[in-house]
């Protein structure tokens, strides 16, 4: 089932464009649009979405911002020969890969980049809003999906006031959103319009935003999981988990700041569905040889009746460009949605895709998904007042 569409081409801006997520998403769209794969994952070609109004796969036109230079259709065979992508997928859609590779400029900033921030900003809006006018789009949609950076908070020793903390690279590309006019979604732990300095801008642009930090595997999990003992009045005594993932996500998350940032999201969701905070950490484990592939392992320790002391363990194993991909895909349809209906501010009714979801909304992912569905029926409402 495909949602009805609107004939104007809509464009998706991604940060990190080059990367896994990034390219599996390009690539899962040219699949479907082509007729080679079902749209499995896909939230959006639900019934759920039937008469909302959203753009059609096959309107879509990629591009985007990476500080690396190998191209998509290079990317594409590496992510086939790893089992990411489906063999001989890269070369039935090679003209696809191609023709979203050369709509990439150059990100940043680099190692020994002078620029200031305001610069950077103004370079970054201005190839968003050349992408826009060269390819005819009545819209663009920006998606961060780059690797994880530190939360800059945590990295202030000097204790300066947070309005003084330097913008991080996904502030810089979030602000450069909303200055080409552009509704932003930052499908990563990192700052992004998080930021102290970039939160008054959020409020006053009259664009809407969604985020942060994408919600695949052992969150999802667990934000089934924790309403389930709380509904059950069972007593969790302790929430552990280990994360072992390779690829650019495992080189990044190394890094104990990142890592933190990261696991703020996965902590939150345990704080909201339960009540409490239970005992235990996440860790998070490099893993180079996994490649793309990650195993999530979470050991509850909880009490029953009459104290009867118990253990839940799951294991989750999957690849996380294909368990992301089709969430970016759903959210590029549903912001470039809400821009065209003039909706504005955070979409707090997307919480359901998100660790750290922006406004104020629900944990638990059945409560979520009464929200988005609630959405689905205000666009079906929209479009009605529009017809």
């Amino acid at each position: 089932m495909s949602a009805s569409p609107s004939e104007s081409r809509v464009g998706v801006w991604l940060i990190g464009a080059r990367g896994s997520v990034a390219t599996t998403a390009i690539a899962g769209c040219a699949a479907m649009t082509a007729g080679l794969h079902p749209p499995t994952g896909m939230v959006t070609e639900t019934d759920l979405f039937a008469d909302s109004g959203l753009p059609a796969l096959s309107s879509f036109v990629f591009g985007g911002h990476d500080t690396l230079d190998c191209p998509l259709p290079k990317r594409a065979e590496a992510l086939a020969a790893g089992g990411v992508l489906p063999p001989g997928l890269p070369a039935a859609i090679g003209a696809e890969l191609a023709d979203a590779d050369r709509e990439i400029s150059p990100g940043g900033p680099a190692a020994g980049d002078t620029r200031a921030p305001e610069e950077l900003i103004e370079t970054f809006a201005s190839d968003i809003r050349d992408f826009v006018r060269r390819r005819g789009l009545a819209r663009a949609v920006v998606v961060n999906v780059a690797s994880t950076e530190p939360d800059p908070v945590r990295r202030n020793p000097q204790g300066d006031s947070s309005s003084e903390l330097p913008l991080p690279a996904s502030s810089l590309y979030a602000a450069a959103a909303l200055r080409a006019g552009c509704p932003y979604v930052n499908f990563t732990p990192s700052t992004g319009l998080h930021h102290p300095v970039l939160a008054p801008l959020a409020e006053t642009c009259g664009l809407p935003h969604a985020g942060r930090d994408g919600k695949t595997g052992q969150t999802l999990l667990r934000s089934v999981l924790g309403p389930m003992f709380a509904q059950r009045a069972l007593r969790v005594r302790a929430w552990s988990g280990t994360n072992l993932l390779g690829g650019g996500d495992g080189a990044s998350l190394a890094d104990p700041a990142a890592a933190a940032a990261k696991n703020a999201g996965k902590e939150r969701v345990l704080a909201d569905t339960l009540g409490v905070v239970p005992e235990g950490e996440v860790h998070i484990d490099d893993v180079p040889a996994l490649g793309d592939w990650k195993t999530a392992w979470d050991h509850v320790a909880f009490d029953g009746f009459l104290g009867t002391r118990m253990v839940l363990q799951t294991t989750w194993q999957g690849c996380d460009s294909a368990l992301a991909a089709p969430l970016i895909l759903d959210l590029a349809r549903l912001v470039a949605r809400a821009h065209e209906a003039g909706l504005t501010g955070p979409l707090s009714e997307l919480g359901f895709y998100f660790k750290d979801p922006v406004g104020e909304g629900p944990a638990a992912l059945g409560e979520q998904y009464a929200a988005l569905a609630t959405f689905a029926e205000r666009l079906r409402d929209l479009r009605g007042e529009a017809a």
